[in-house]
This record gives structure tokens, sequence and C-alpha cells, in this order.
């Protein structure tokens, strides 16, 4: 029976492609979909219907999505980090020019002098106004950047090619992220005086409870009054009404981000473009193609990478059929469902099981299909979520 994907946005045709129309159905509609795909549709919990096994978002945040809920559920909810970086990296060095030079009013100056119809009196009053949109150059300039992820460690890689000192803050720095880190980043200890010493800061943090309204009025306060805040990551991460009061005090010359907000659109300095950081033909088409290729791993077996909720666990498939098993991650539950298959003369051939945080997955792969009636025993068994038989073993 094929599998149906329901997809809540326009998805990539290059990332649609990769699901056989042969095993797999795809519609913006389904009653009973296997799984779902989007990318900015806000779901709600009641959206979700029973039937869904796999949410995947062609995109990093996952903010539109009741992930809380979903991890009650058993529903793993995949993301695709990195999948875009190079496309918002591009931006960023847009804004730090943007920030640096007098481009955008001068632009603006330009199409007032629409009227002017003699070139030489044209060069003439260009000559004598394109002093007032000289700005400074971002070589030799220090660039903060928060966050050394995927996105994180281009910029800073772009910004040394830039010729500027960059100056990075990550707690939560992965060694993979450590590995992609050009060596010439200097490590700021905190991220106070990552802001007082930096020229330009360009924020690349997810929106978590610990990075909500992150940079406050203590942060704007202590940043220079020359310097430059980007925000390329998201909004909740920068507290609206302290950046404001920031501005107004002129305790910070700019800020340049991707997410408008009637308390900042129409300032002078303020520079906001409509959430195009991933908006590129190559980011769209990636994205689509890593959510398309994980979610299908997991449908076809149970294989989990770039879950935002459930442990990364990946099983090569050998020979028989495969449980995957979700439950509480507590004492004896695994040891009860190995119990029901050693009743039952079902021989494990492979087994791989990890936990994050109160959720335990678990790939068992057995060399007999186990009856209805074992699945729903198992099932009912105190602390697990939800057992899916993947395969045949006839």
């Amino acid at each position: 029976m094929a599998k149906r994907i329901l997809t809540l946005n326009q998805i990539s045709v290059l990332g649609l492609e990769r699901l056989p129309r042969d095993s797999y159905e795809i519609a913006s509609e389904f009653a009973h979909p296997d799984a779902i795909l989007l990318r900015s549709h806000k779901l709600q919990a009641d959206d979700i219907a029973d039937s869904v096994l796999g949410i995947a978002r062609a995109g990093a945040g996952v903010n539109n999505i009741p992930v809380v809920e979903c991890t009650r559920r058993g529903i793993p909810v995949f993301n695709t980090p990195g999948a875009n970086a190079n496309a918002v990296k591009e931006l960023v060095a847009a804004g730090l020019l943007l920030g640096s030079r007098g481009i955008l009013e001068g632009s603006d100056y330009v199409d007032t002098l629409a009227g002017v119809t003699d070139k030489a009196e044209l060069n003439r009053t260009l000559e004598a106004q394109k002093k007032q949109f000289k700005g400074s150059e971002l070589y030799g300039k220090r660039l903060g950047v928060v966050g050394l992820g995927a996105i994180g460690s281009l910029v800073a890689e772009m910004a040394l090619t830039l010729g500027m000192e960059v100056m990075g803050y990550d707690p939560a720095l992965s060694v993979d992220a450590a590995w992609r880190l050009p060596s010439e980043v200097k490590k700021a200890d905190t991220l106070s005086a990552l802001f007082s010493r930096c020229d330009y800061i360009s924020l690349h943090l997810p929106v978590l409870d610990s990075t909500r309204d992150l940079v406050n009025s203590e942060l704007l306060g202590a940043m220079q009054p020359h310097a430059c805040l980007l925000n390329f990551a998201r909004q909740e991460i920068v507290d609206e009404a302290a950046l404001v009061g920031a501005l107004d005090k002129k305790q910070l010359r700019k800020y340049i981000a991707d997410f408008p907000s009637p308390a900042l659109i129409g300032r002078k300095d303020v520079i906001l473009t409509p959430h195009i950081g991933a908006s590129t033909d190559e980011a769209e088409d990636n994205c689509a193609v890593m959510a398309v290729e994980q979610l299908r791993d997991f449908l076809e077996n149970g294989n989990i990478r770039n879950s935002v909720n459930f442990p990364t666990l990946q099983l090569e498939r050998v020979s028989g059929c495969r449980l995957a098993v979700t439950n509480s991650n507590v004492p004896k539950i695994l040891g009860s469902v190995l119990a029901l298959l050693a009743d039952e003369n079902i021989n494990v051939i492979d087994m791989l099981n990890k936990s994050r945080e109160e959720v335990a997955y678990n790939l068992i792969d057995i060399d007999t299909t186990p009856s209805t009636e074992l699945l729903e025993t198992m099932r009912n068994l105190d602390g697990v979520t939800s057992v899916r038989l993947i395969g045949s073993c006839a």
C-alpha cells in the first residue's frame, strides 16, 4: 500500500521527485496521511491526524510545529539544518555591506534626480552630494558571531575572507561544528564581552526557552554606539522593546534584520527584509531534498536523522523485518518488549536503542513477522508510546 504524504506548502519538485510514485502518494489533502511535509505552514495539534508517523520541515526552525505534542504522541519532527546555510550567509554578507556603506540611501537619492535631463548637471549634483553617503569599509572591523552552527560558521569564514576579525560565542558548540570553524575565529568567554568589543554582531541561534529575548537591554547597552546588530536567525531572539529603546538612546548605530514588525518599519536606523533568508531556488531545493530523504528513510527503515525531538539512530537493514518502538525513557520497558518476542520464539537479529531526554527509541530486527495480537500487546505495555512493524519477514 502506498504511503501518503501530506504537503502543507509548495515543496520543491526536486525534493518530491525523491519519492517513488509507485510507493508514495503526494497531495495537499489527505484524511489519513502517513506523514506531513511542510515549510512555513503553522501546524496546530488538532491538524495532526492519528495516522501521522512523522513530520518533516524543509527548513531549520520548527517553531511552526507543536513539537511537545508530537513528542507526547511519539511523532518525530525532522528539520534540515545547514541546507539553507549558504543562502543565509550571502544575505548576511549583503546586510554587512548595507550596514557599512550608504548604498540604500544613495540609491534612494539618485531616484530623486529622475527629472534632471542634463548629464553635466546630473554629474555636478552627484559629485556635490555623494559625501553624505560616505561609509566605512568592513576590512579590519570586528564581527561577533553568536551561534557557530552550520550558518554561523559559514558567516565567520566569509567575514575572514573580507579581512574582518571574527569573534565567536557558542556555549553549545558541537564537535562537528568545531571542526568546521576556521582557526582564526577568536573565542568570546561571555556574550557581554562579545557585544562590547565588536563593530558588527550577527545572530545565528534557534528559538529556545534559553534564547528567547536573549538580546536584552543589558546586552544592547554594552554595545558600542557605532556598532551594528544583524539578525537573520529568528525575531524572538531580540527583545523588541529593549531594541527600540537602545536605538532611541543611540546605544547602537543600526539594526538589520529579516523580520519586519510595526515598531521597526520606517526607522532610518533599521534595515528590514521580508524574511527572505532562505528564499533562493537553491536553498528551497536543498531543504526539500534533505527533508524528503530523511522522512523516506524513517518511513521505510525507521532511521532517524536530524530530528529535533528524537535521538539520532540509524541501523542498516540486513534481513528480516523491523520493529520501531518508541517509549518513555525509564527502565525495564525494552526488556518487556524483548520478553514478549522471546515468548513467541521470535529471534532478534540486530538491535539498536538510544534515548533523548524523556524519549527512548528502539529499532529491533527480527526473523519472524509478529502477529497483530503480539503487536497490540506491545503497544499496551505501560510506557510504550508506539510500535511500528516495518517490512515483512515472509
